[in-house]
């Protein structure tokens, strides 16, 4: 039996040493896609949580293709699910996703003296009638990648022009003989990559896609049918093997990779690939350039990229603002790009650390600054899956009918757009 001292000692113990409850943990849910370099974003994350005690960041990892990964997001926030807080936009889904109320308006966050401490083809890609609603954490614009080895061997200088490039490939192709080279690789498969391609066509043509302050079709005007045309029997009438017509990013650089085409279109980390030489068989003979553009147009970038976004159904917004404030901020934005990301903080194309192992950031510098969004739109949907239907039957199809089909695509893109004049109405 215990005496009364030993009881009194041990009450005396609970009462001096309580036992402590864990605090609760904050949980941020964050919806993302499986990143490249995965063992970095997961130290970027833990460095948050640890500069956050208590706040645990859960990820739910969606599909890698950008078109699934938008339905995922999108029937979250249809759903107004308070279970995501913040996710990756795409550099097309900030007016579709504010114009439906869905994300948070980040002005009182993130006001106009911090914007310009980034490239301004994202900031305006962001924006939607006045507001800000996604941070960019990095950009992408379309890029010629080029045979350094080839030209030089046939003393033919990079083109500026599209018909300079058809005319470089025809000469390499015939004195190579290779029957395995191909003059040209890009993306033409029927999805949003066709888009961002055809674009730079049209543009670089002194076209466009539609009239954005008469909210018309501009696909049956004549630059644009030219642009189309020029594509269909000049890039894959004439240099190309039909292959391409089914090739999205991973396909058209497996290809350049392989040293089995001359020019090569695609976004600033095909870099990286095509001069790592565990996996390309052309590493080191590879030059890079801005796209070309048809005489009397001007060389036309594609933007591309990825941005955070804040759910306006988050019932954590002061916490998400401060993850994306940190995910977008210069520190991790460095270290994210000495992974081969391109920053858009206009400050670090100055960092001697990022342009000392990515020096291909300088010369890409020049295009990101050029890049075009594509137009801003809250039905940008439809009207890219329309776009896609044309240019994929224009460009496959040897003697498709161009006119008619662009009068199609016209008439298809009108009618959608007629629900922004409609709501535009008083």
């Amino acid at each position: 039996m215990q005496s009364p001292c030993t009881v009194l000692i041990v009450l005396a113990t609970l009462i001096s040493f309580p036992t402590r409850t864990p605090a609760k943990e904050i949980q941020l849910r964050f919806v993302t896609w499986r990143p490249e370099a995965a063992w970095v974003w997961d130290r970027v994350i833990a460095d948050f949580e640890a500069e956050n005690p208590g706040v645990k960041i859960v990820r739910e990892v969606g599909p890698h293709s950008s078109t699934e990964f938008h339905d995922l997001v999108t029937q979250k926030l249809r759903n107004r699910d308070p279970g995501m807080d913040v996710f990756f936009m795409d550099v097309i889904w900030p007016a579709e996703f504010a114009s439906a109320g869905w994300t948070l308006p980040l002005d009182r966050f993130f006001p106009p003296s911090e914007q310009k401490e980034f490239l301004p083809a994202p900031i305006q890609a962001n924006t939607y009638q006045g507001r800000i609603y996604g941070v960019p954490v990095f950009i992408d614009a379309g890029l010629l990648y080029y045979r350094k080895d080839l030209l030089q061997k046939h003393h033919l200088p990079p083109p500026r022009t599209w018909p300079e490039l058809v005319a470089n490939a025809k000469v390499i192709l015939a004195k190579e003989t290779d029957p395995h080279l191909t003059g040209f690789s890009g993306q033409f498969k029927q999805y949003e990559g066709l888009v961002c391609n055809m674009m730079e066509y049209i543009l670089s043509n002194g076209g466009s896609l539609w009239d954005e302050k008469e909210l018309k079709s501009a696909l049956e005007l004549p630059r644009a049918k030219q642009a189309v045309v020029f594509v269909r029997d000049r890039i894959i009438g004439e240099i190309s093997h039909r292959g391409v017509l089914a090739y999205q990013e991973p396909e058209s650089l497996a290809l350049f990779s392989e040293g089995k085409a001359i020019f090569h279109r695609n976004w600033p980390y095909a870099w990286q690939a095509v001069n790592d030489p565990r996996k390309s068989k052309i590493s080191g003979k590879v030059g890079m350039r801005p796209l070309p553009a048809f005489p009397g147009g001007k060389s036309v970038a594609a933007l591309g990229g990825w941005q955070l976004g804040i759910s306006r159904f988050s019932r954590k917004p002061e916490l998400a603002w401060k993850f994306v404030a940190f995910m977008t901020g210069r520190e991790i934005q460095k270290r994210l790009a000495l992974t081969g990301l391109a920053p858009t903080r206009k400050g670090l194309y100055e960092d001697a650390d990022i342009i000392g192992k990515n020096p291909q950031f300088k010369s890409q510098l020049e295009t990101f600054l050029l890049a075009v969004p594509r137009p801003r739109t809250p039905v940008y949907s439809p009207l890219s899956n329309i776009m896609q239907r044309y240019f994929s039957s224009a460009v496959a199809i040897p003697a498709s009918d161009v006119d008619q089909l662009a009068r199609l695509a016209a008439r298809d893109t009108d009618r959608v757009l007629d629900l922004l004049r409609e709501k535009s109405r008083p």
